[in-house]
């Protein structure tokens, strides 16, 4: 279990940085043709978000296979991948469609807050 959730933790955490490179390339190339600049500055706060997260989930892998028994760490993992999925979800469907989905981006960015929080505790509190 404890290895499936670092696995879990360090592939997102890929896949997370992969979008954040994919996407501030388009943002830079591709979109300032189709896209308003609110809509851009959106985009570049989403990649940042996205960008600095995809290596706390990175961390969250390692720790996570140092602290097996830590629901902390598990937990700060999840709370780190709900509040991306949350978050820049919500920032990218805003940006790309105009459509808004109230509290969602709000919601994400409680649930990266508490992952850092999980985070810490888990790091200090571990066996």
């Amino acid at each position: 279990m404890v290895r499936a959730m670092s696995r879990l933790f360090l592939a997102a955490g890929a896949l997370s940085g992969l979008v954040a490179v994919a996407m501030a390339a388009a943002a830079s190339h591709a979109l300032p043709a189709r896209l308003d600049p609110p809509a851009l500055a959106m985009l570049g706060r989403a990649e940042t978000i996205l960008g600095w997260h995809a290596l706390a989930l990175l961390a969250t892998g390692l720790l996570a296979e140092r602290a097996p028994h830590s629901r902390l760490v598990a937990a700060a993992g999840l709370a780190f991948i709900a509040g991306l999925t949350a978050f820049c979800g919500a920032v990218y469907l805003l940006a790309f469609t105009g459509l808004r989905l109230p509290a969602v981006a709000p919601l994400g960015g409680a649930s990266l807050m508490a992952g850092w929080a999980l985070l810490g505790l888990g790091a200090v509190l571990r066996r």
